[in-house]
């Protein structure tokens, strides 16, 4: 399956009812889900509001890191970008959309990582603790590779989620998903503001897991651990990037890639594996 579609296709059809709220980000994000083929795809704008309609681009986002991802190996739901033609609020609107499939299995519930957490923990053991007690450090030290990488805003209690089958009574962590509010999002239509970004910036975040500092958080993968991730090189550039010139300009893609290699470069320096 092509991991993006240029062409405009005719998704009128779809009903964006439900709302996403993010924290520390103005409007919300628009979903909506159908059934194709006997499998639920779920559907997400970027941000909006009644007064601009859908702006930014946290949907090129979920592709742009779904990529990084590919390249370095690590596990996380699979999107897709859409050029579209879509309904909202009775009028017609021309936006890109990212689509996922649903990664749950049959009989598995998922719940929020923060209620799973308080309802499992034990004593004044952190949410890491937690993570670690139940095998699941390396997701979370690839976590904070990426978000590190990509300065992901938003890795909430809630954009992390354990599925669980009581039949089988057993549970999994779910793979990565939801990594839109990162990169230059709030730089949307703002040439001078992208220009002036610090791409180094330790970013404000909402993290539940570690510290609500990303560059902190690589403090927390031990020494020597073994990330079980490939290497990112420049020539991955143009795969990360392929068709997204379409979308966004060579400034802001110039912009994103800075972003990215330069935070690579540090991640490699504090975090080299063979130490």
């Amino acid at each position: 399956m092509r991991d993006i579609i240029c062409q405009l296709q005719d998704m009128r059809h779809l009903d964006w009812a439900a709302r996403k709220m993010s924290p520390g980000t103005p409007g919300c994000f628009l979903k909506a889900y159908e059934e194709v083929n006997g499998k639920r795809l779920y559907y997400k704008l970027s941000n909006y509001d009644s007064y601009r309609g859908v702006f930014g681009h946290e949907c090129v986002n979920e592709l742009i890191v779904s990529r990084v991802m590919n390249v370095l190996g690590i596990p996380h739901v699979m999107y897709q970008l859409i050029h579209a033609q879509i309904i909202l609020d009775g009028k017609e609107e021309e936006t890109w959309i990212s689509v996922s499939e649903n990664f749950r299995k049959n009989n598995e519930e998922k719940l929020a990582y923060d209620l799973y957490y308080d309802l499992q923990k034990e004593e004044n053991e952190s949410p890491l603790e937690f993570a670690i007690r139940n095998g699941w450090e390396l997701y979370m030290y690839q976590m904070f590779c990426i978000d590190y990488l990509i300065a992901n805003r938003d890795r909430h209690g809630s954009n992390l989620e354990v599925l669980r089958n009581d039949e089988e009574d057993s549970v999994r962590i779910a793979p990565l998903f939801d990594q839109g509010v990162s990169l230059l999002f709030s730089t949307y239509g703002d040439e001078k503001l992208l220009e002036n970004v610090d791409v180094m910036r330790d970013f404000p975040v909402n993290n539940y897991i570690g510290a609500k500092s990303l560059e902190y958080n690589l403090s927390l993968i031990p020494r020597g651990y073994n990330l079980q991730i490939h290497t990112l090189k420049k020539e991955d550039r143009d795969y990360i990037f392929k068709d997204i010139n379409n979308i966004l300009s060579e400034k802001h893609i110039n912009k994103i890639w800075e972003m990215i290699w330069k935070r690579w470069c540090y991640f490699e320096k504090v975090c080299n594996q063979e130490k």
